[in-house]
């Protein structure tokens, strides 16, 4: 039978605190909603339908551009009441997933397994095993452990808030009764909401055959409802990432230490050190290591290459054996070629750095393009931005900069240059010549150093 899964995302999760939707706080870097929104994709549905309501459109417009449809719930009144805005538009026949955006963990592997268990029943629900079931509704099972009902934490009398099994909030209803079952939902209760969980009792009580998968991941369906439980859940889905590196080969010096937001490839025999961050798309080529506290974004690193200590990578392609760091920040639009160094406190920005050339410290290089062996001093500046525009500098092969210069581009520095130190450079230079520019030096004697007016 075909699948339809509904994904509830309509409520403003008022203890995050926010003004936020709920659903489109982050979890490793994207919208809790986009994780759930990704496990349903890899399902292969025929529809999926997202429940919007506090914020709706801007819910539609962060998840646009994916064949969701988007249902709008003008009126919260219970997730019972969000399905049931569907059902119109759910085709004939098809069988009914409901998922929760505030579930992001719950993986494909999960949810496959409780849709086969799901094939011998009417409506089926993933359970769990909490250690504090506090809060959650709870699995009622009668005398012969077949599931009878869901009792919210607020209509649960003493005995069933006894209960250990709990709903996690996915439910599976047969397409062939899913129009009545949610036709039966009522309001009867102590929030006056139509609960979807009331399916159960009205499937069991009508004769349907009701079961309850207990889920062996219990972390999996952990449910977000402030920032709290969200940092939770955070490191829950980092550590697996992590063991999923070391599992790799990788030695990570801290799996409860490291922050994978989007998707990071390895080689062999990386090393990553405590606190750092990766996000976007980044590749780690074989033996590169990086140390504390990085930054990597959106870029390729080559093997043998060493990133030191805090240093900030963004959209840039570092080559083979080459050192970046300690405290660089390589900018978009950076690429190092092999053999290349750029040391502590560098900017680079729009920047192709040749083979074997160094930028050691304390410089800004932007929208240049350096050849090979080409030696940066101290304190260099491409002077690259008039307020208006930009202009690119150019430094050829073998060029040696001497410490403290401006290259005010547009600018040519030509092979085997060399530019003496403190000098500002507005012409291009010759090949294989010492260029320098500096102002006479000059001593006055009588001159005195300014002293502090005393107030009055």
């Amino acid at each position: 039978m075909a699948l339809s899964i509904i994904i509830l995302a309509a409520g403003q999760g008022t203890r995050m605190m926010s003004n936020r939707p709920k659903v489109l706080h982050n979890l490793a870097g994207k919208p809790m909603l986009q994780h759930v929104v990704d496990t349903s994709k890899s399902l292969n549905p025929e529809q999926i339908f997202v429940v919007v309501g506090y914020k709706s459109e801007l819910v539609e417009d962060v998840m646009s551009g994916q064949l969701l449809h988007f249902i709008k719930q003008k009126d919260l009144l219970g997730t019972g009441h969000a399905v049931a805005q569907c059902i119109s538009s759910v085709k004939s026949g098809n069988d009914i997933l409901v998922l929760t955006g505030d579930v992001p963990l719950v993986s494909r592997g999960t949810i496959s397994s409780f849709l086969s268990a799901s094939k011998e029943t009417d409506v089926n629900v993933l359970s769990f095993m909490p250690s504090n079931p506090y809060g959650y509704g709870r699995i009622v099972r009668n005398s012969e452990q077949a599931v009878c009902a869901i009792l919210e934490q607020k209509d649960a009398g003493e005995l069933e808030q006894e209960i250990i099994e709990s709903n996690s909030g996915i439910i599976f209803i047969t397409g062939r009764h899913v129009k009545h079952l949610i036709g039966l939902l009522d309001n009867n209760n102590a929030q006056s909401e139509y609960y979807l969980t009331d399916v159960i009792k009205h499937a069991s009580s009508g004769g349907f055959k009701v079961d309850a998968m207990i889920c062996s991941e219990a972390d999996e369906v952990n449910g977000v409802n402030n920032q709290l439980q969200l940092s939770m859940v955070e490191r829950i889905y980092q550590k697996k990432l992590a063991y999923r590196l070391m599992s790799e080969g990788v030695k990570v010096y801290d799996p409860a230490r490291i922050d994978i937001r989007g998707q990071l490839t390895v080689g062999k025999d990386v090393v990553i050190d405590i606190n750092c961050v990766f996000e976007g798309v980044v590749h780690l080529a074989d033996r590169v290591h990086i140390g504390a506290g990085c930054i990597i974004k959106n870029s390729q690193i080559a093997t043998n290459t060493k990133i030191l200590p805090m240093t900030m990578i963004d959209d840039s392609n570092i080559g083979q054996n080459a050192v970046i760091g300690p405290f660089s920040r390589l900018r978009p639009g950076t690429e190092c070629a092999d053999n290349t160094k750029i040391g502590n406190f560098v900017e680079t920005k729009k920047a192709s750095i040749g083979a074997g050339s160094k930028v050691n410290h304390l410089s800004y290089i932007g929208d240049a393009i350096l050849g090979k062996d080409v030696n940066i001093g101290a304190g260099t500046i491409t002077c690259n931005y008039d307020g208006a525009n930009k202009f690119q500098t150019i430094i050829e092969d073998d060029v040696f900069i001497g410490s403290d210069t401006q290259l005010v581009a547009p600018v040519t520095i030509g092979q085997g240059a060399t530019i003496g130190a403190g000098s500002t450079i507005t012409r291009n230079t010759a090949a294989h010549q010492l260029t320098f520019s500096r102002s006479k030096q000059v001593s006055i004697s009588s001159w005195q150093r300014p002293t502090k007016i005393k107030e009055v």
